[in-house]
């Protein structure tokens, strides 16, 4: 009898989805806030919604395609391959590293404008050291664990 008590307090971590926990509550969070603005604000949002199924459709104001659907296939492309990646380093947050210097850099070649060598040069560094800083951040100093 003792002993069904004392397992309620026993710990167990699943590591490989440990790391799922609080993107799933954030998800359902945002989910649920976007539904409860569709409901409260509806006649306003809906406007907006549709502007911008005209402009997605072509039939209404200049729509960049290329930087549009860039972004949806590379961060389409950053979640999948850092689960790859993932395999290679398990839980020690380097996928995270490395996708997210390739995916900053990749993101800011695809909007850049013009390239001089010194918007190259900012956009290298920041592609080096933003994702090299919020790594250390959040895996060495607060111990989370990335994938």
């Amino acid at each position: 009898m003792e002993s069904h008590w004392l397992s309620l307090l026993d710990v167990s971590i699943d590591f490989d989805q440990s790391h799922l926990f609080f993107p799933r509550i954030v998800t359902w969070v945002l989910v649920i806030l976007l539904g409860l603005i569709l409901v409260t604000r509806y006649r306003r949002v809906m406007p907006g919604i549709q502007r911008a199924g005209r402009v997605l459709a072509g039939r209404e104001g200049h729509f960049d395609h290329k930087r549009f659907f860039g972004t949806l296939i590379l961060t389409t492309l950053y979640f999948y391959l850092m689960g790859v990646l993932s395999d290679v380093f398990p839980n020690t947050g380097y996928s995270f590293l490395i996708m997210s210097v390739v995916f900053v850099l990749s993101l800011s070649l695809l909007y850049l404008d013009r390239f001089t060598p010194r918007l190259l040069t900012i956009v290298i560094l920041n592609a080096l050291i933003a994702p090299t800083l919020a790594w250390y951040v959040l895996s060495q100093l607060f111990r989370i664990t990335l994938p």
